[in-house]
């Protein structure tokens, strides 16, 4: 993989990538480590995602007022270091509320910049290039992320991991310090009619894009979907996500305590994550041509099978022992990681195409708050629901609902298909 020496900034996201993969899969562990449970874990990850939201916000602002790209990675990326040094010497579950949310508000930073720079660094026609070599760059740091934590915590406990995060971190600054201005600059508003930068975005579970910030009234074709009318399909597709993201987020959120409750050690959980992200890159190569194939629609309906699968298989785990527990384990990460890989390319077109001309940054803004509200309600949900019925209750519910997604999405095809709207 060669880069042009214009190009070679995007080298910072490997050692970026590392850090924030390394910290979302540490910090529940970190948590369980220090006396916490589902709740404390499922608040931890609610309030991660509640400030990346805040701050996809803020930095957006920040970076269309100022038009400053390699600014915001320093500030940003500087103050991740000092929450991994803080980490290091941190025994406060109280404390990790509020490490957290820094971290979400400010490790959101990088992604817009990232957007803006690749966009800004060759003509369009090389955007699905760039945004390509991008995604596999992340993809490796977080591969990286997790190889690191399963050797390392073999031997050490896992603060010391913190040390690591920071010593990469400190790399991607340097990296970032040889980001040159462009000679013209893009606004954030152009990441809203680039299919190649939404499918980024979505791919690489950047979940947030607030090309503009939504009022009430831009919530309206949600609104008349619950005063008993359809105004525009769209509505579904949005309610479609709020239901699949806040699914999904329970079992993501209640995974890794999952895994501990059946006395899985931090090695071995860190070891399924490496798995899952390997898997994860292979896939990468093999969506686009398995979404050719289907049609996006068609490959969309497909991904739920796995998908939900992935939860309903977890969910018998604890009825098994041993190796068999872990290889089950395996096949949900990897199931869902697929489906995932699936899913979110061909939604991501879909909801391109399906945005009205003129109303992209508008639309997608609301997409970013249901989807915002969608993973904070669903880690706090998973919190309440595991302490009072258990992980297998939780991940049944995560299933049911990743079902009556399905059923919006079906929902909204036949709408969309029979012209009723247009």
């Amino acid at each position: 993989m060669s880069l042009s020496q214009s190009k070679r900034w995007m080298w910072f996201l490997l050692p970026a990538n590392l850090t924030a993969q390394g910290l979302i899969t540490v910090l529940p562990l970190y948590v369980i480590f220090l006396g916490g449970y589902v709740g404390e874990v499922s608040i931890v990850i609610a309030l991660y995602y509640a400030a990346s939201a805040i701050g996809a916000i803020f930095w957006g602002k920040v970076i269309d007022r100022f038009h400053i790209r390699r600014g915001v990675l320093l500030i940003t990326l500087s103050v991740i270091f000092l929450c991994c040094i803080w980490l290091y010497s941190t025994k406060s579950i109280s404390l990790l509320f509020v490490i957290s949310s820094i971290i979400g508000f400010f490790t959101v930073g990088k992604n817009s910049v990232t957007q803006l720079l690749v966009m800004e660094s060759g003509p369009k026609n090389q955007w699905s290039w760039l945004f390509a070599r991008t995604s596999i760059i992340s993809t490796f740091g977080m591969l990286a992320a997790t190889i690191i934590g399963t050797i390392s915590s073999v031997y050490f406990s896992l603060a010391p991991y913190f040390l690591i995060c920071a010593a990469s971190t400190a790399i991607a600054i340097a990296f970032s310090t040889a980001i040159k201005g462009a000679k013209f600059h893009l606004e954030r508003s152009s990441i809203a009619h680039s299919i190649h930068g939404l499918r980024y975005s979505i791919s690489s579970f950047h979940f947030f894009v607030f090309p503009k910030i939504p009022e009430l009234y831009d919530f309206k074709h949600i609104i008349t979907i619950f005063k008993g009318k359809v105004s525009h399909e769209i509505g579904i597709l949005f309610v479609n996500t709020f239901v699949f993201y806040f699914g999904s987020n329970m079992y993501f959120t209640a995974f890794t305590p999952f895994l501990k409750n059946l006395n899985f050690s931090d090695s071995s959980v860190f070891l399924i994550y490496m798995i899952q992200t390997a898997v994860m890159i292979a896939i990468f190569f093999v969506a686009p041509r398995v979404i050719s194939k289907l049609g996006e629609e068609r490959a969309t309906s497909v991904a739920y099978g796995p998908r939900i699968a992935a939860v309903l298989v977890v969910s018998f785990t604890p009825l098994l022992f041993g190796v068999a527990n872990f290889a089950m384990a395996i096949v949900s990460a990897c199931l869902m990681v697929i489906a995932f890989s699936i899913y979110s390319t061909s939604t991501s077109v879909i909801l391109f195409k399906s945005i009205p001309q003129g109303f992209e940054g508008k639309y997608l803004g609301v997409n970013s708050s249901v989807t915002g509200v969608a993973v904070f309600g669903g880690a706090l949900v998973t919190g309440h629901l595991t302490n009072l019925l258990g992980y297998s209750f939780s991940f049944l519910v995560s299933a049911v609902i990743l079902a009556i997604s399905f059923v919006l999405f079906r929902t909204y095809l036949r709408y969309r298909l029979s012209n009723k709207i247009f």
